[in-house]
């Protein structure tokens, strides 16, 4: 792949994680807030987020081996908001079509970042 379209794949790859962020965000809204949905919702958001601002992060490493670092922790995080969106979907805390395709997404996600890290192995 050249430089150009690295840049531009990377680029897409923000844009798509920024969307995911804030479905997830707006997701959390549309839950109906009790004491179970208050955990569960908390944890998405954090691992949820994440995955944005540790592929941002990547993006900016200094080496090879820091940047298969950085996209680790993006893999487990989005394996971490994968499984918290289970939870959400199968406990029917929300399981509406906007989670359905978040979980979709998140498995999605998680198999481009971790092909990502496979091919960079330092």
């Amino acid at each position: 792949m050249e430089n150009f379209d690295k840049i531009t794949y990377r680029e897409e790859l923000k844009a798509r994680l920024r969307r995911f962020a804030l479905n997830l965000i707006e997701l959390s809204k549309q839950t109906p807030f009790n004491s179970e949905s208050k955990v569960l919702m908390n944890q998405l958001l954090r691992s949820g987020t994440s995955v944005y601002a540790n592929y941002r992060a990547s993006c900016r490493a200094r080496s090879k081996a820091e940047f298969f670092s950085k996209l680790s922790i993006v893999v487990e995080e989005a394996d971490e908001t994968e499984m918290w969106l289970d939870l959400v979907i199968f406990s029917k805390i929300n399981d509406s079509d906007l989670a359905k395709g978040l979980w979709t997404e998140s498995l999605e996600i998680l198999k481009i970042m971790a092909k990502a890290r496979k091919n960079s192995n330092p």
